[in-house]
């Protein structure tokens, strides 16, 4: 359970096999059906296997990934941020999630920007970017916040929903 970043009041860390119960809340909560998509994560095993296939497996083959947020005065888990490489995008992504009870009290934005630092030191790219649902109004809110400026919108092969892609200059802020 590596650390890889500190804020005034979060920890964010590597996830391991041992947050399947906090990964299945988050998995499959509201925010995450409707915004993200079903994963099909019902069971604890199937959190344990989550994590392992999809985060931690990131970790080793790209040096980073998405990781746990959790508050750092008594480390409840509170959401996920970081980095993601999708092969359907050139560069790399920024992901995050949190539970419905911890949003709307700032730990997405100082979660993304300590996540947007991380980057800078861990990726060979002078940019960032995210998507998102056209509708996901918080996440747009949240994207221009941290300095992120609309880009394009993108369509993902063998889906049909249109996403919209922002983007952040690495190199400056």
């Amino acid at each position: 359970m590596k650390s890889v970043a500190e804020t005034e009041r979060l920890r964010l860390r590597e996830f391991s096999r041992n947050d399947a119960p906090f990964l299945l809340e988050l998995l499959n909560s509201p925010a995450w059906i409707k915004f993200i998509g079903d994963r099909n994560v019902r069971t604890i095993q199937e959190a344990q296997d989550y994590a392992s296939s999809r985060l931690i497996t990131s970790y080793h083959r790209f040096g980073f990934g998405l990781y746990k947020v959790e508050l750092k005065d008594n480390s409840t888990p509170i959401g996920m941020c970081g980095l993601v490489r999708r092969e359907a995008l050139d560069d790399v992504d920024l992901g995050f999630a949190f539970l419905p009870e911890y949003t709307g009290m700032g730990y997405a934005e100082e979660a993304g920007s300590a996540t947007i630092d991380l980057a800078r030191k861990k990726v060979k790219s002078k940019r960032l970017v995210a998507i998102t649902m056209v509708d996901n109004s918080n996440s747009i809110n949240l994207l221009r916040k941290l300095g992120f400026n609309f880009e394009k919108t993108v369509n993902f092969p063998g889906e049909d929903q249109t996403l919209m892609m922002y983007s952040v200059d690495l190199k400056g802020r």
